[in-house]
C-alpha cells in the first residue's frame, strides 16, 4: 500500500519508518528538507514541495 505522510517530526517520522518495515511505501513531505533527507535514506520516497508530494502519490488518493 501507498502512503502519504505531510510532517516529519518526531511523531510523523517514527509513523513513517514503521509503516516502511511493514512493507508499505511512504511518499514524505516536510517543509524542512533534512527530515525529507533522512527519510529518503531510509527508502521513502522524497517531495520537495506540495506538488511533487501529489504527484508521486498513485491514483486514487
Amino acid at each position: 500500500m501507498q502512503i502519504g505522510m505531510m510532517g516529519l517530526g518526531r511523531m510523523g517520522a517514527n509513523m513513517v519508518r514503521r509503516l516502511m518495515r511493514d512493507g508499505h511505501e511512504c511518499v514524505v513531505y516536510d517543509i524542512n528538507p533534512a527530515s525529507v533527507a533522512a527519510l529518503v535514506t531510509d527508502g521513502a520516497s522524497g517531495a520537495a514541495s506540495m506538488e511533487e508530494f501529489v504527484g508521486k502519490l498513485a491514483k486514487p488518493r
